[in-house]
């Protein structure tokens, strides 16, 4: 059943975006215990894989049921555009225990056995202290899988921010949100979210809602935050494709021997959603060449196209994300 937020003109004027280090933190350890994630990550998960053998990631994952409900108090919106991470853990070791029991008892709840394991019962026990260690080990996620990337991670979420701002300016709401996901559909003043697990409805009330894009989340959109926190919508940002390889890399010898030099070329150039005249601008090809190439590689299952405005955008499917990253 879809996820579906209500507007009321005074939303409308509250919606904004934000970047925040935080939300890749805590993505990034939802990332890890799911594989279907992986795709577009696999050189990090190389990289990081014996520092993150040394966290023990169990009470973060207990409060992270897939499909099911996920602590507020662990990832609130940020509370500016461009929040630090000390900033925002500041705000999860403030918040009160009592607010942090109730969001992590329903979280517990909507696990088999989570409320009753040795470590769900810690948390519940005590919930200040929980908040502590939660902060605590927030922290030690951020700093030994995050920071030493944020440089490169932030440079992605930055530009999907100003591209998208452009495109608010240019199409509104609407059609922006379009754009955002095809996950997200708008409605007369009702965005819905498909492909989430259970049938949930918000009504905004006046405190609009912060779009925040993350490397981490694809291919999910995550949306939601009760109250006290303002209502948020995290959606994977632009760009992902490319986040991982060096600057001015080169397509993989061993994937152009299997594919032929330019439909490899033409593959690997699709780092983000982009259409026929983009990829022959980026590649230096005839669009008629390109197309044809487009055509070839939607037909084996390693692209999938779909119509935006004028233009039809192509993109990779998860056997194309497999074949690229692979490599």
């Amino acid at each position: 059943m879809p996820f579906q937020l209500h507007f009321g003109e005074s939303d409308l004027l509250r919606c904004r975006f934000a970047l925040s280090p935080l939300v890749e933190t805590q993505e990034a350890v939802r990332t890890l215990a799911r594989p279907y994630r992986h795709g577009y990550h696999l050189p990090w998960l190389r990289q990081i894989r014996e520092a993150a053998a040394t966290l023990d990631l169990e009470p973060l994952w207990l409060l992270m049921p897939d499909g099911g409900h996920n602590p507020d108090f662990i990832c609130p919106p940020p509370i500016g555009p461009l929040a630090t991470f000390e900033e925002e853990i500041a705000g999860v070791r403030a918040v009160d225990p009592e607010v942090a029991w109730a969001d992590m008892e329903l979280a517990l709840s909507e696990r088999l056995g989570a409320r009753e394991s040795v470590t769900g019962r810690r948390l519940l026990d005590d919930p200040a202290r929980a908040v502590l260690e939660i902060a605590d080990l927030l922290a030690r996620v951020w700093q030994t899988l995050i920071e030493p990337y944020w440089p490169r991670l932030r440079a992605v979420l930055e530009a999907d921010i100003a591209h998208h701002s452009r495109r608010l300016a240019d199409s509104g709401l609407a059609g922006l949100l379009g754009e955002v996901s095809t996950q997200l559909s708008w409605n007369g003043s009702t965005l819905t979210v498909k492909g989430t697990r259970g049938d949930h409805q918000q009504v905004l009330g006046g405190q609009g809602l912060v779009l925040m894009p993350s490397v981490f989340v694809w291919p999910e959109v995550v949306g939601g935050h009760q109250e006290p926190w303002q209502p948020g919508l995290i959606y994977p940002a632009r760009g992902i494709g490319g986040l991982w390889s060096a600057a001015g890399e080169r397509t993989p010898d061993a994937l152009a021997r299997l594919l032929g030099r330019v439909r490899a070329d033409v593959l690997c150039a699709l780092d983000e959603p982009a259409g026929t005249s983009t990829l022959a601008h980026r590649l230096g090809l005839a669009p008629s060449s390109v197309s044809a190439h487009l055509s070839v590689l939607r037909g084996a299952g390693l692209l999938t196209s779909r119509r935006y405005g004028h233009q039809v955008l192509y993109e990779h499917t998860p056997l194309g994300i497999a074949l690229t990253a692979s490599t």
